[in-house]
C-alpha cells in the first residue's frame, strides 16, 4: 500500500506539471486540444491524490508501522476516531491533507466550467496545479508520507496527548478548507488579469467560492478557539498565537474583500483594490502554512522544527511576484470609472470598514513577525504578547462594530440627512440606553461601556431593517408577518444573509469582551469536604475517582457545584497520563449557562492526604460566542443558498431554448 501512495504522488506531480504546460500553451496558442488535455490532466491528479490520501488512511487503519509517519502518528490502543485524525496530526500527513482538499476543490472548479469560462479556465487550471504541484513537490522530494523504516517497531509511539481531542477530528479539517478554498478566487483573479477580462464575471463566477472559503475559515477560527478552551486548561480560549494570527489574518483580509467586492458590483470601483484583497487572502493562507512547518516561531500549534521554510518563503515570493507583475501589466485596465461622491455613503463606510480590517490585519501580522525580525536583525528575540495586540486592536474591533452597524443601513452614493434620521434614530437611541445601562452594571468599564453600547447599536440597525422590509410587504401584500418575513429573506438572499452573519459577529464580539472584561478567577487548596465561592456558585471538593484503560489513565476530581445553594450537579475535572507517550494532560469541566461559564480544573492531586489544588473560572457570556458562530452559520447558509432565479436558470441549463416554457 505504501508503494501505490508513493507512485501515486510521484504520477500526480508529473500530470500536474504536464497539465501547467498543456493550460498555458493552450491558452497562448488557442489550441483546444492542448487546453483539453491540461483539463484531463487536471481530473487525473485529483484521483491520484485522492488514491493517495486513501492509501495513507489504509496504512493507519491497518498499524502499518513499518511505515515512519503511521510509527510516528498512531497506536494500536489509539482509538480509530483519532487514528483517523492522524491523517492530519503531523506535518507530512497534513500536506497530504492539503493537496487533498486543493484536488477536491479542482475537480468541481472542472466539472462547474466545463461548458463556460472558456478563455479563463486554462489559466484557472494552470495556476490550480501549479499549487498542487507545489505540494506535491514536497512530498516527493522533501518530506515523503509512504517514507519505510528499516525495521518494524512492536508498537506506535501514539498521536500528541493534546490532540486526542475532539476538536482535532473538525477543526484542522474546516481550517484546511478555509485555507485552500482560497486558492479559487485567487486562480480566476489570476485569470481575469492574464486575459485581460477585467469585469464583474470572475467575481460573479467565485462570489460562492469566496463565501464558502469564508465561512470555513470562520468555523476554523471558532473551532480552534474553543479547542484552546477545553484542551490547555487556562480560563481562556486565545491568546495572540503566531498560529493563531496565522489562521485570523487571511478570515481579516477575505471579510475585507467580501464587503469591498459589493462597490465594484454596484459603482463600478476599487477594482484593484480587490484584487489585491484576493491575492493578499492567498498569499497569507501560504504565509500561515509557512508559519506553522517552517520553525521559525514557537508556538504550541505548531509542527516541530523542520526544513520546510525555505521552500515556502520561495513559493510565496514567486506567487507574490508574479501576481504583482500581472496586476502592474494591467493596471491601466483597472481603472474606475466612478468615484466616491460622499463620506455620508454606503460606499465609504464600506472603505473604512476595508481599512479597518486590513489595519488590523497589518497589525496582527507585524506582531507575529517582529520577533522573527528582531532576531534577525538583533540577534535577540523580541516576545510581543496580547497586551500589544489587545491595546492595538481593541479601537479598531470598536470601530468596526460601528461601521457594522452604518454600512448595511446608509444609502448608496450619498446619504441626506432625513434618511440618516430616519435609519440611525432608534439604534442610537437603543445604544445609548444600553450604554446607559452598563455604564451602571459595569462598574465603569470604559471599553465594556463602548462595546455593548455599538454592540446594541449594531444589532438594532439589523432589526429595523428587517422590520422595515417585514411592514413593507405585509402593507402592499396583506401576508402574515412570517410569510413576509420568510419572502424578505428570500428574495434577497445575500443581503440580509449577510444581516444575519452580522448578528453573530456582534454576538461574539459581546461574548469576547464580558468574557476578557469581568472574568473572574479562584485558586484553592482544598481537603475532601472543602469547599470555594465563586459568584453566585459553591464548589464542593468530595475527593476523587479513577478509571483505566490500555491507553490513558485517568484520575476525576468529583466537584459538587450549588448556585445560590440550589444543586447545580456535580463536575469531574480530570488530569489524564497517556501510556504510550507518557504525558499528562488536563480535562477541564465546564458548566455552561447562557449567562456564564464555570469552569474547573483540577491543578493538582496529592495522594496520602487525598487533597486537590482546584482553579476556578467564571466566563461572563461565554455561551453568546459559540452561538454567535452558529447564527453566523445560518446567515452564510442564507447567503449561499441559490435563489429561485439562479435554481430556475440551473434546471433550464442546457435545454434547447425553443422547448423552454415560459413562466
Amino acid at each position: 500500500m505504501s508503494e501505490i501512495g508513493r507512485l501515486a504522488i510521484v504520477l500526480g506531480f508529473v500530470v500536474a506539471l504536464w497539465g501547467i504546460g498543456a493550460s498555458v500553451v493552450g491558452a497562448l496558442r488557442r489550441d483546444r486540444d492542448l487546453v483539453a488535455s491540461g483539463s484531463h490532466a487536471a481530473y487525473a491528479f485529483s484521483a491520484l491524490v485522492g488514491i493517495a490520501v486513501a492509501a495513507l488512511l489504509t496504512l493507519l487503519l491497518t498499524h502499518d508501522f513499518n511505515v515512519e509517519y503511521v510509527a510516528s502518528y498512531s497506536s494500536t490502543t489509539l482509538p480509530t476516531w483519532y487514528t483517523i485524525a492522524a491523517l492530519w496530526g503531523g506535518m507530512k500527513g497534513s500536506l497530504l491533507w492539503w493537496t487533498f482538499i486543493l484536488a477536491v476543490c479542482n475537480a468541481i472548479v472542472q466539472a462547474q466550467n466545463r461548458a463556460k469560462n472558456r478563455d479563463a479556465m486554462p489559466w484557472v487550471t494552470a495556476v490550480l496545479l501549479s499549487v498542487g504541484a507545489f505540494f506535491l513537490s514536497l512530498l516527493v522530494f522533501v518530506t515523503d508520507p509512504f517514507e519505510r523504516l528499516s525495521f518494524t517497531p512492536a508498537e506506535g509511539s501514539d498521536l500528541n496527548p493534546l490532540l486526542q481531542n475532539y476538536w482535532m477530528t473538525i477543526h484542522p479539517p474546516s481550517l484546511y478548507v478555509g485555507f485552500v478554498t482560497t486558492t479559487v478566487p485567487f486562480a480566476f483573479a489570476i485569470a481575469a488579469l492574464a486575459t485581460g477580462k477585467l469585469g464583474d464575471n470572475w467575481i460573479r463566477t467565485t462570489r460562492r467560492w469566496t463565501i464558502f472559503s469564508w465561512f470555513f475559515l470562520t468555523l476554523g477560527n471558532l473551532f480552534g478557539a474553543a479547542w484552546a478552551y477545553v484542551v490547555l486548561g487556562w480560563g481562556g480560549y486565545w491568546a495572540w498565537d503566531p498560529v493563531e494570527n496565522a489562521a485570523f489574518m487571511p478570515w481579516l483580509t477575505s471579510t475585507a474583500f467580501l464587503h469591498s467586492v459589493m462597490i465594484q458590483e454596484k459603482k463600478d470601483m476599487l477594482k484593484v483594490w480587490n484584487m489585491v484583497l484576493v491575492i493578499l487572502t492567498f498569499a497569507l493562507t501560504i504565509f500561515g502554512t509557512f508559519l506553522t512547518r517552517s520553525g521559525v516561531i514557537s508556538s504550541v500549534h505548531s509542527f516541530t522544527q523542520s526544513g520546510m521554510g525555505p521552500f515556502f518563503m520561495g513559493f510565496l515570493l514567486f506567487v507574490l511576484a508574479v501576481s504583482i507583475g500581472l496586476l502592474a501589466w494591467r493596471l491601466p485596465m483597472l481603472k474606475s470609472r466612478n468615484e466616491l461622491e460622499s463620506v455620508f455613503s454606503r460606499e465609504a463606510a464600506f472603505l473604512l470598514n476595508n481599512l479597518v480590517l486590513v489595519g488590523i490585519a497589518f497589525t496582527v501580522f507585524w506582531g507575529t513577525v517582529f520577533p522573527v525580525i528582531s532576531e534577525w536583525v538583533r540577534g535577540v528575540k523580541i516576545t510581543v504578547g496580547p497586551p500589544f495586540f489587545n491595546r492595538v486592536n481593541a479601537p479598531l474591533a470598536l470601530a468596526l462594530v460601528l461601521l457594522m452597524g452604518i454600512g448595511p443601513v446608509i444609502a448608496w452614493r450619498r446619504a441626506s440627512w432625513q434618511s440618516l434620521k430616519r435609519s440611525f434614530l432608534w439604534p442610537t437611541a437603543t445604544g445609548l440606553a444600553v450604554g446607559l445601562a452598563s455604564l451602571l452594571l459595569a462598574g465603569g468599564n470604559f471599553y465594556a461601556v463602548v462595546a455593548f453600547s455599538l454592540s446594541a447599536f449594531a444589532l438594532t440597525t439589523v432589526w429595523t431593517e428587517f422590520w422595515r422590509g417585514m411592514r413593507v410587504r405585509q402593507a402592499m401584500l396583506g401576508e402574515p408577518a412570517w410569510t413576509a418575513l420568510s419572502r424578505l429573506v428570500g428574495k434577497n438572499r445575500r443581503r440580509y444573509g449577510g444581516y444575519v452573519v452580522h448578528v453573530g459577529t456582534a454576538m461574539v464580539f459581546i461574548g469576547i469582551v464580558a468574557s476578557s472584561v469581568f472574568k473572574l478567577e479562584k485558586q484553592q487548596g482544598l481537603e475532601p469536604g472543602g469547599t470555594v465561592d465563586i459568584g453566585p456558585y459553591t464548589l464542593r471538593y468530595d475527593g476523587v475517582r479513577t478509571e483505566s484503560d490500555p491507553h490513558v489513565d485517568k484520575t476525576l476530581a468529583q466537584v459538587f457545584v450549588t448556585r445560590d445553594g440550589k444543586p447545580v450537579g456535580t463536575l469531574e475535572p480530570e488530569k489524564r497520563f497517556y501510556k504510550r507517550t507518557k504525558q499528562p494532560t488536563t480535562e477541564v469541566a465546564i458548566w455552561s449557562t447562557l449567562g456564564s461559564d464555570l469552569y474547573v480544573v483540577l491543578g493538582s492531586y496529592d495522594p496520602p492526604t487525598k487533597s486537590a489544588v482546584l482553579q476556578v473560572f467564571l466566563n461572563p457570556l461565554m455561551s453568546w460566542m459559540w452561538l454567535g458562530g452558529v447564527v453566523m452559520a445560518l446567515g452564510t447558509a442564507i447567503c449561499m443558498w441559490p435563489s429561485w432565479s439562479e435554481r430556475t436558470a440551473t434546471a433550464t441549463a442546457g435545454v434547447p431554448a425553443g422547448t423552454r416554457t415560459a413562466s
